[in-house]
């Protein structure tokens, strides 16, 4: 996990009905907002038509890009908020988070998630979209 990050398990919540804790404490000299990343490749090609797990392992590919600009990984995400266009993609969603997430967070931790349901994407072909927020310390 970061520096100054810490994820918390406050006493007199349920336990996390998902892979994500109920709160994060930052002490942060900087933060990465990312925004929301959607399964496109590299070269703007779409990852996973009709495929949830396909988009979704994609968009957790995107994000860490991002994180990596800023010579950043997953253990400096504070925040996760996630976008699904169908609500029968939220079991799905949460296999491929527990397929990555060990990976991505060898220290367990994970960060707080919201999850929502929408209407629809910027573009109809997306199925799920996840934005972050990333903070560390400066040294």
């Amino acid at each position: 996990m970061a520096q100054g990050v810490e994820m918390l398990q406050p006493a007199g919540l349920a336990a996390p009905i998902g892979s994500y804790s109920h709160a994060a404490r930052v002490a942060a000299g900087q933060f990465l907002f990312v925004a929301g990343q959607v399964a496109l490749d590299e070269h703007g090609n779409l990852v996973g038509e009709n495929d949830f797990a396909a988009q979704a392992r994609q968009v957790f590919r995107n994000v860490e890009r991002a994180l990596r600009a800023v010579g950043q990984d997953f253990s400096s995400v504070v925040k996760f908020t996630t976008f699904l266009v169908f609500s029968n993609d939220i079991p799905a969603f949460y296999a491929v988070r527990k397929e990555l997430f060990p990976e991505l967070f060898p220290h367990g931790g994970y960060p707080p998630n919201t999850l929502l349901v929408v209407d629809r994407l910027v573009r109809s072909e997306f199925l799920v979209e996840i934005e972050a927020i990333a903070a560390w310390a400066v040294e």
